[in-house]
């Protein structure tokens, strides 16, 4: 295919498209790596799990917003790049590592899902019940799991960008 789109329109698509990347995997890379090891040491599980949903309903739309302008700003890049040979045409190592890419991404935005609308919503009602000064058992299950989740999504990410690389050396 032939790339028809001005130097200028490409480079605001990649501008935005980095920008996206360094956003979001930064925030996995800084909740993942530094503030849930950090916190999880200095603080007592309730406020733990307090400031796990605290820093997460501030984080999620921000992250949502950040997969929605990766996935327009990429879905451009790949139909202007003169490697794409039509939807599902895996004739090229690019293809097949955008392909692939693709999928791991997919898995990325389902972990995500599940994180916002399964896990979130959880340490959301075990904190009231916290407060409440009830007992929240699922809390420290619900606490493991985001911190999974978290370490996953951030090592699907780094994937990702192995990807990344491989498809622009093809």
């Amino acid at each position: 295919m032939e790339n028809t789109a001005s130097p200028t329109a490409m480079a605001v698509i990649y501008w935005l498209h980095m920008l996206a990347t360094v956003a979001w995997i930064g925030g996995l890379v800084a909740l993942g790596l530094f503030v849930i090891p950090a916190a999880q040491r200095a603080l007592s599980p309730e406020a733990f799990v307090g400031l796990l949903g605290a820093i997460q309903r501030r984080l999620d739309p921000f992250g949502w917003f950040c997969l929605a302008l990766l996935v327009g700003t990429g879905m451009f890049q790949m139909s202007a790049n003169a490697n794409y040979s039509g939807f599902l045409a895996i004739d090229n190592t690019w293809a097949m590592a955008i392909l692939v890419k693709h999928a791991v991404f997919g898995l990325m935005i389902v972990v995500s899902g599940y994180l916002t609308w399964g896990v979130l919503p959880g340490l959301q009602r075990a904190i009231i019940k916290l407060n409440q000064g009830k007992a929240a058992p699922e809390a420290a299950k619900l606490q493991r799991q985001n911190i999974l989740l978290v370490r996953v999504n951030l090592a699907l990410a780094v994937f990702v960008l192995l990807l990344t690389a491989l498809a622009r050396v093809s």
